[in-house]
C-alpha cells in the first residue's frame, strides 16, 4: 500500500517537473520567434521605403485609382 502510494507520488512529481522544464523552453522559443519576426519586419520596412519599391508601389496605386469603372 505504501509502496504504491510512493510510486504514484513519485510519478506525479516527475511529471510536474518535466512539464515545468518544458515551459521555459516554450517561452524561449517564443522570444526567438518574436525577435526573428521583428528583424524581418525591419528589413521589409527598409525595402518597402526604398526608392525603387516606393516608386513602384506609388505607380501601382495611382494606376488603380485612375482605372475607369
Amino acid at each position: 500500500m505504501v509502496n504504491r502510494w510512493c510510486a504514484r507520488r513519485y510519478a506525479e512529481i516527475a511529471t510536474g517537473l518535466r512539464a515545468r522544464a518544458d515551459a521555459g523552453m516554450a517561452t524561449a522559443e517564443y522570444a526567438v520567434g518574436t525577435l526573428a519576426a521583428c528583424a524581418f519586419a525591419a528589413v521589409l520596412y527598409r525595402v518597402v521605403t526604398g526608392g525603387t519599391v516606393s516608386g513602384a508601389l506609388q505607380s501601382l496605386i495611382e494606376r488603380a485609382l485612375d482605372a475607369p469603372f
